[in-house]
């Protein structure tokens, strides 16, 4: 059991409260997902938990927090670490051996335990790595990397597990692993698992309690299928329900029959739906969604491309292999796949921070071989995937202003001004980038990207670890941006900004192109969308399942709904 009372905390220094007297009970064997707009104090609450707050980051804590009855300022966070394990939200930097076997049983070892290796073994096998037991960490997926970290947690034993954001950058397949360990967990071996997640749809399938905190206060902890009918209370406070759930919200605002509880799952959406319309006698509507339209003139040309690594003890890994791809002016490109399958390579070698083994790449008509990197980045943007990469001066208004410098653009100061106010900016233009929110810092990485005026801006999972209230923000960034660049390439796992945004999807799987189409070719494609990991939205998949015609967006739903469904009297 997990007792907060009256518990505050601020960091030195500073009169403001980071957290602001929370007090809860989380009862022991709950799946309870923390949930909250970016900012809300989720990531401090869960620090508070293990001990870290105050032991490692030093701050003013008062009131009291209890472990299964027990005062955690009576333990150390070594005694602590059987009771409650945490994987950060950057767990890479919980990884510190080179070998998946030493790493994972880091923790058996400090404490002289002889049946180290035997214990840990059993771990691994569980998540499914006994079989990478010798690998080096570095050369594990994104996925496999996440499961390692959890796997450190587990060999300790812990009654509670504490996870901030697991599945942030994740493809649906590992996510779901991710996922069905945890409910493993739960359900057969007892444990308490707390996640701080923005995935509603995910809370949805798994959890059984929200806790859901507001202006970094707690505001209340409610059974998950009773947490998503406060459907405006969690939108105000930037959280999103499931698409289904929003479906039903939407209907019961426009006066539909709002009887019963809204849907929290694609199958009780059905029911739903079907509860208030005759979907068989709705007209079927074909789609003008294909992408059948003119092509824009080619941009960038890959013409058998591939790209390898090298590794330690094996030989080399194949990243990309044979790539023949066109991108043309006007499009808006969501390159998607599973971990692994060379998106993030794609883009790298792209802007010239990879060079191709073979073949060539042509850039605006010219050999990208024969142009220095300065003259491929004058044309081409990139946004990492971890915007903070993008921050080397001492606020954001000089960062933007870096590159256009260092070219010798006159005008600087004024473009500068320009992005400030395009981008929302101008409040925080001062401010240190790397100590912005998420939201602020993609905003901020954006107006880097395109502050050269590129005519090709490459995005890296820009709305990993995002509320949702901020992905729609950022999502209509992207349409805005799209006016001043003639082509946007966006690598990402987000499906709803896949469905919402990109007139042309790319799928990448082991290294090689096994999809490009329209968003209607690829999302109907289920044996494509399996093969490369892939999961469509749930608007998506129950608009399929209803009467076959794919609808992208809940708006759209709601009013093919109005226009074509039956309703029943």
């Amino acid at each position: 059991m997990i007792e907060l009372r009256n518990v505050s905390f601020s960091y030195p220094d500073t009169g403001e409260k980071i957290l602001d007297n929370l007090s809860v009970i989380i009862p022991p064997g709950s799946f309870v997902a923390v949930v909250g707009d970016n900012g809300a104090g989720k990531s401090t609450f869960c620090k508070l938990l293990n001990g870290i707050i105050p032991n490692f980051l030093d701050g003013d804590l008062q009131g009291e927090i209890r472990i299964w009855d027990q005062a955690i300022s009576e333990k150390t966070p070594a005694e602590l670490a059987h009771t409650i394990g945490y994987v950060y939200q950057d767990f890479e930097n919980q990884l510190i051996r080179p070998r998946v076997l030493d790493d994972a049983s880091y923790g058996l070892l400090n404490e002289g335990e002889e049946r180290y290796e035997e214990i840990t073994m059993e771990i691994l096998r569980t998540l499914d790595l006994a079989h990478v037991s010798d690998e080096y960490v570095w050369q594990l997926s994104g996925g496999q990397k996440h499961l390692l970290a959890l796997a450190g947690v587990l060999v300790m034993s812990p009654k509670i597990i504490v996870l901030d954001e697991p599945i942030a950058q994740l493809d649906p397949t590992h996510a779901r692993k991710i996922y069905d360990n945890l409910a493993f967990l739960n359900q057969k071996l007892g444990k308490t698992i707390v996640v701080i997640e923005h995935n509603s749809e995910y809370i949805s399938r798994y959890c059984d309690q929200v806790l859901f905190m507001k202006n970094r206060q707690i505001e209340w902890l409610l059974p998950v299928k009773e947490a998503f009918q406060q459907v405006l209370q969690l939108i105000e406070g930037g959280v999103y329900p499931p698409q289904i759930t929003l479906l039903g919200h939407g209907l019961s605002e426009k006066g539909y029959d709002s009887s019963g509880d809204l849907p929290i799952s694609i199958d009780e959406g059905i029911g739903y739906i079907n509860r208030r319309f005759d979907m068989s006698r709705s007209r079927q509507i074909p789609s003008d969604l294909k992408r059948n339209q003119a092509k824009g003139k080619s941009i960038v040309e890959m013409k058998e491309v591939s790209l390898s690594y090298k590794k330690i003890d094996q030989g080399a890994y194949s990243a990309l292999n044979n790539l023949n791809l066109t991108l043309h002016a006007g499009e808006r490109i969501a390159l998607i796949g599973n971990n692994g399958a060379g998106k993030s390579s794609m883009l790298k070698m792209l802007i010239g921070l990879l060079k191709p083994d073979s073949g060539q790449i042509v850039l605006d008509g010219q050999n990208t071989k024969k142009m220095k990197m300065e003259r491929i980045s004058d044309k081409v943007g990139y946004v990492y995937q971890n915007p903070e990469n993008m921050f080397i001066e001492d606020s954001i208004e000089k960062d933007i202003a870096f590159s256009l410098k260092a070219r010798g653009i006159k005008n600087y100061k004024n473009i500068t001004e320009q992005l400030l106010q395009q981008f929302n900016l101008m409040d925080i233009r001062q401010r240190d980038g790397r100590l912005l929110s998420g939201g602020q810092m993609r905003r901020a990485s954006l107006a880097i990207g395109v502050s050269l005026n590129p005519k090709v801006l490459l995005l890296d999972e820009p709305t990993a670890s995002l509320d949702m209230a901020t992905r729609k923000r950022i999502t209509h960034t992207l349409k805005e941006v799209a006016d001043t660049v003639e082509t946007i390439v966006i690598a990402t796992h987000d499906m709803q900004l896949v469905a919402e945004w990109a007139n042309r999807v790319i799928v990448l799987h082991d290294g090689q192109v096994i999809g490009d189409g329209s968003r209607e070719e690829i999302f109907a494609d289920e044996k494509l969308l399996q093969r490369a990991g892939i999961v469509a939205p749930e608007i998506v998949q129950l608009s399929q399942r209803l009467n076959g015609r794919i609808c992208y967006s809940i708006q759209e739903f709601l009013d093919y709904l109005e226009k074509e469904a039956v309703l029943f009297v």
